[in-house]
């Protein structure tokens, strides 16, 4: 029976492993995590993270091929493939601060996969790292092997979260980077072979390690630079009274530009875009590149623009201040059907709220009040490392509140405002929300998701990204 360990038991580890106990019932996955409540919690019923779908195949392959365990090294020793899936944060300090990922717990784990192996091992680079770095390992490994013969394989994931397990049933493809080697070939076949349990052989596509590892910094830097490019149209319509979602659907109609990802926001977030994008600026600027990194850095320039911008329009609208005024805020996490707050745009919003003095309600249906607290308590970066080398009890930001119920965090607000697409909020009562607020009332739609005109008749003053303004805010511009 063939033997897959993954490193790394988080948002991309679980699933990923989850998916392929479940289509190569031969094979026997153990997902191995030093962190004890997290590899608990996949062991329970109530599982570390949202996805849907997931629940249902961990459940059904759990104990059977499927295995969670901080039993590290038992299983990387009996594995015959190592995914490894741990974090590669941005570093904060030394060189490349800001800019560079730190590989601090991808070299732990080569340097332990060197130490505890018996035989031959194909080692599988699943985080998202900078171009390179496969060699890097490869010399750890090497100069640590005592004899046994690794191979390095880049296999970097493309899922999306909220839609993860649909991606991965039917991926638009998978990548595998190799060494152009007899040996390298050998070991991208038999990766191939796990996955042509369910994908079709046409969309594996091999390549040379460092394509691959370039390809996924690309395709992120490519999807993020979308929805900065709507996002900075949606400044101009604004000004000039056109409508961004019109605009972008008369653009997504090309069929050499596509619908996707040209939806007008308050920002995007994620683990990644904003991660890969830094990566890839500081990969351009290492090799005598500045034109280029400079380019790339813009897509992140419009994003925080896009965020202050939004801030910006809050506070002017509301007479310019928000001291003391109860603000709600509809949704935290970074997107609609994940409870996934990394990198989310309503952490930058909340704290610019915040630095104004404003009182914060916020509801999420999928994210936890210490989640919350955690997020708005912590430096720039700081969620990218593991939660045990995170700060440990954050100090709770007295001006925020988290309520389970949207009414509730709604009621006596000045202001509401929507920073995730979470269905819900589409039908929510909004005739009851207006009649229970402080007035005038505002809403603050990050998400075009609402029915503008419908809550204008019902009296709200209403800011919707990229759409024509409100007389009001015409009167009240937004300084930026």
């Amino acid at each position: 029976m063939v033997k897959i360990c993954c490193i790394g038991a988080g948002y991309v580890g679980g699933p990923t492993m989850a998916v392929i106990a479940l289509k190569c019932p031969h094979i026997e996955v153990a997902v191995v995590d030093i962190s004890v409540p997290r590899i608990n919690a996949w062991n329970s019923d109530q599982l570390p993270i949202y996805e849907p779908g997931l629940d249902d195949i961990v459940k059904q392959c759990r104990g059977k091929n499927l295995f969670f365990s901080t039993d590290v090294e038992k299983h990387v020793r009996e594995a015959d493939i190592v995914f490894v899936s741990v974090n590669t944060p941005t570093k904060t300090t030394g060189l490349g601060a800001g800019k560079a990922a730190d590989l601090t717990y991808w070299e732990s784990a080569a340097r332990m996969i060197a130490d505890v192996s018996v035989s031959d091992k194909i080692v599988v680079e699943k985080s998202t790292v900078p171009v390179k770095t496969a060699e890097a390992i490869e010399k750890i490994l090497m100069h640590n092997s005592k004899g046994i013969k690794f191979q390095i394989l880049s296999n970097p994931e493309f899922l999306a979260e909220g839609t993860a397990i649909t991606d991965l049933f039917n991926p638009d493809r998978v990548l595998i980077g190799g060494r152009e080697t007899p040996e390298g070939f050998k070991a991208v076949q038999t990766l191939k072979e796990v996955y042509a349990n369910w994908v079709p052989e046409n969309q594996i596509i091999t390549t040379n390690l460092w394509s691959a590892e370039l390809s996924k910094l690309a395709a992120n830097a490519f999807l993020a630079q979308r929805i900065s490019s709507v996002n900075a149209m949606s400044a101009l319509c604004e000004s000039t009274g056109a409508d961004v979602t019109q605009v972008s659907y008369a653009v997504g109609t090309d069929s050499r530009i596509g619908p996707k990802f040209l939806n007008a926001s308050v920002g995007f977030g994620g683990s990644c875009f904003q991660k890969d994008i830094l990566n890839l600026v500081y990969i351009c600027q290492c090799n005598g590149l500045p034109e280029v990194a400079e380019y790339w850095k813009q897509v992140i320039k419009i994003n925080d623009y896009q965020k202050n911008r939004f801030v910006n329009r809050i506070v002017s609208s509301m007479f310019n201040t928000v001291s003391n005024k109860k603000v709600a805020i509809l949704g935290f996490a970074f997107k609609k059907d994940t409870g996934d707050t990394r990198e989310t745009p309503a952490i930058d919003v909340c704290k610019g709220l915040l630095g104004d003095k404003a009182q914060i309600s916020i509801y999420d249906p999928q994210v936890t009040e210490e989640q919350i607290q955690r997020d708005l308590s912590m430096k720039k970066f700081d969620w990218d490392h593991p939660l045990h080398l995170q700060p440990m009890s954050p100090t709770t930001v007295k001006q925020v509140s988290v309520t389970w119920d949207a009414y509730e965090a709604t009621k006596d607000a000045h202001a509401v405002c929507v920073l995730t697409e979470w269905d819900e909020f589409k039908s929510l009562d909004y005739q009851k929300i207006f009649d229970n607020m402080q007035k005038p009332a505002f809403i603050f739609d990050g998400r075009n998701i609402l029915n503008v005109n419908k809550l204008r008749e019902i009296g709200f003053i209403v800011y919707s990204i990229g759409k024509p303004l409100d007389a009001w805010l015409k009167d009240m511009p937004a300084f930026v």
